[in-house]
């Protein structure tokens, strides 16, 4: 992949594609990466802010293969 096509958008899953891997894992099923067809891994980060009654629940799913991401929020499904 070239600079050309990562400033292009092409090394972003398009919005329909993170949206099918998001409802995959809410699903309990493996994701599979729409790029390559290989198993994405899973990531859980925690974190948040200390004392103010939340914290978010993160999934960062990653694909072993062309090392493209979604990170998005657990408990609401939504990548913010």
């Amino acid at each position: 992949m070239t600079v050309a096509d990562m400033s292009a958008g092409k090394a972003r899953y398009t919005h329909a594609e993170e949206v099918a891997i998001m409802a995959a894992h809410s699903r309990g099923e493996v994701p599979r990466c729409p790029r390559c067809n290989v198993a994405m891994t899973t990531r859980s980060l925690g974190g948040g802010s200390f004392g103010l009654g939340y914290a978010r629940q993160r999934e960062w799913l990653l694909c072993p293969k062309c090392k493209r991401s979604v990170l998005f929020d657990g408990r609401r499904g939504t990548r913010n």
